[in-house]
């Protein structure tokens, strides 16, 4: 049964993520950022660790590329504020060149719609830069295990890494109408709820009953939150699996 695990602080050890391959080969990490000061700090920090190694840095878009592809990263640890080319445009040339590879964006847009677009690209996690050091160290473990990571640092929420559909208390997939997905999908992608009732010919009230509904149904209380709720249950992912009829 596949769940949504969030990991806490303590828990953000290799020992949690994989110790045996990660004692066996280290995670080699390419940092993509224009601002030397920081790459030089980042450096410090993920070579202290016993699983991983700098193993080369890139100050612009065209040297992200050739270094992720010389050096054989394993996960490109990159900013979308990069100069000589947008961010998504950077994640798509180093996925095509090796689709195995993995990117971790770190960047200071707490954005919901940054994280959709990063995603869809082919990132495989998206961090802010006020996280605290554990929570990059568990990112970059999480997505090297072939996990998704989406940490926004919204108040009260806390890193969210995807192994599968989100389950309930009881470890169930919630089941939504078609309605229901329809509705979180367009707030989960920051329409407001006169755009959303625009485009599903509703009223404004209709959607924020649809509105509050989830979020009872589901425990959501932020957009940050709902966003995160269609990353798991890929209603953001192109043609998402068809949710129960009404």
């Amino acid at each position: 049964m596949t769940c949504v695990t969030v990991l806490h602080a303590a828990q953000a050890g290799p020992s949690n993520l994989n110790a045996s391959s990660a004692l066996a080969k280290r995670i080699r990490v390419l940092i993509a950022d224009e601002h030397a000061i920081f790459r030089a700090g980042l450096k410090l920090l993920i070579n202290a660790e016993s699983d991983m190694e700098v193993v080369g840095e890139a100050a612009d878009g065209a040297e992200t590329v050739s270094q992720a592809r010389d050096l054989n990263a394993d996960v490109v640890l990159l900013d979308l504020s990069m100069p000589g080319a947008r961010g998504t445009a950077i994640i798509e040339q180093v996925v095509r060149l090796d689709p195995s590879r993995r990117i971790l964006v770190l960047t200071a847009h707490d954005d919901p719609t940054h994280v959709r677009s990063a995603l869809q690209a082919g990132a495989s996690g998206y961090i802010v830069k006020r996280a605290e050091a554990v929570e990059l160290l568990t990112a970059i473990r999480a997505v090297h295990d072939g996990h998704t990571f989406v940490h926004l640092m919204r108040p009260g929420e806390r890193p969210v890494v995807r192994r599968g559909s989100r389950p309930t208390a009881a470890g169930q997939p919630t089941p939504l109408s078609r309605r229901e997905a329809e509705v979180l999908r367009l707030l989960a992608q920051g329409h407001t709820y006169q755009e959303a009732a625009d485009r599903l010919a509703l009223s404004v009230k209709t959607i924020e009953t649809h509105r509050k509904r989830l979020s009872d149904k589901l425990g959501l209380k932020s957009r940050a939150q709902f966003f995160r709720f269609a990353v798991d249950a890929g209603l953001l992912e192109g043609d998402a699996a068809r949710p129960a009829d009404e």
